[in-house]
């Protein structure tokens, strides 16, 4: 693999994961299945790895904008690890072995489709009414039950799917626990360095059993950290600092291109 350009798609994953609060994974599978092909356990594993440092940068930029509940994270993270290990697990199922690999990218286009769909919604609603919809909203005391559900599948779908899953936390603190845009990406930045470690650990230790080596993993991760821990203080920074809209819309975009790309992908 081109070195040059693994450093570019982490530059461009850390720009972007931190800027949404997402690890980066949206951007970084689909690039590297459109400049290297199909292969999507290796590079479920390599992600795990880099979303890691992506969001440990960016969770610098919002401890200090003050944006993170520690009301929420405190049952945000433990059901998200146990979730982790489920989704993990499931993708290993004999399912999505063999030429069945690329099922698992197809089910990551589905949900991206639906996440855009959703904060498309929700970006139309707040240019409509000319007011910031999360800031109007009333801000509850998040439930436990409702808290640790959304743990779970959060950490399901980053486990499943090989991605920092801020794309399920973001939406899911929106509507079961009304917490505010900035503040849902803040929190799911701070749960996906809680949990991606433990993801990437048994994801990359069970590589053999699809036939890849795991140094092929770590020579993408390798290759791609540097630029991702850049690219998310870069992105940290910049969520705090551009307008709401600007920041729902970039995530908007992500979602649509990620979501046509892994719908379309061709089994390896």
């Amino acid at each position: 693999m081109d070195i040059a350009i693994l450093i570019i798609i982490g530059l461009a994953m850390g720009v972007i994961g931190g800027m949404l609060g997402i690890g980066g994974a949206v951007f970084l599978i689909p690039a590297m299945t459109f400049v290297f092909g199909e292969n999507q356990h290796l590079y479920q594993a390599a992600a795990m790895i880099c979303i890691f440092f992506v969001s440990g940068a960016a969770l610098i930029a919002h401890r200090k904008a003050k944006a993170i509940s520690k009301e929420v994270l405190i049952r945000l993270i433990p059901a998200a690890m146990l979730g982790i290990l489920g989704g993990v697990a499931l993708s290993n199922c004999s399912f999505f072995e063999g030429d069945r690999d690329y099922l698992l990218a197809r089910l990551f286009g589905v949900f991206l489709a639906y996440v855009a769909f959703y904060n498309a919604l929700r970006l139309y609603r707040s240019m409509k009414q000319h007011r910031n919809l999360e800031r109007n909203e009333p801000i509850e005391k998040p439930g436990t039950i409702a808290t640790s559900l959304c743990g779970l599948m959060t950490g399901l779908a980053s486990g499943l799917l090989g991605i920092g899953a801020g794309t399920v936390a973001t939406p899911l603190q929106q509507l079961s626990l009304k917490r505010p845009l900035r503040e849902a990406m803040s929190n799911s930045a701070a749960t996906i360095v809680s949990i991606s470690w433990l993801g990437a650990i048994y994801k990359n230790a069970t590589l053999s059993q699809h036939g890849i080596d795991v140094t092929e993993s770590l020579r993408i991760a390798i290759c791609v950290i540097p630029g991702a821990i850049i690219g998310g203080y870069i992105g940290g920074h910049l969520m705090h600092t551009l307008p709401k809209n600007i920041v729902r819309a970039v995530f908007i975009a992500v979602c649509i291109i990620a979501a046509i790309k892994l719908l379309t992908v061709s089994p390896s």
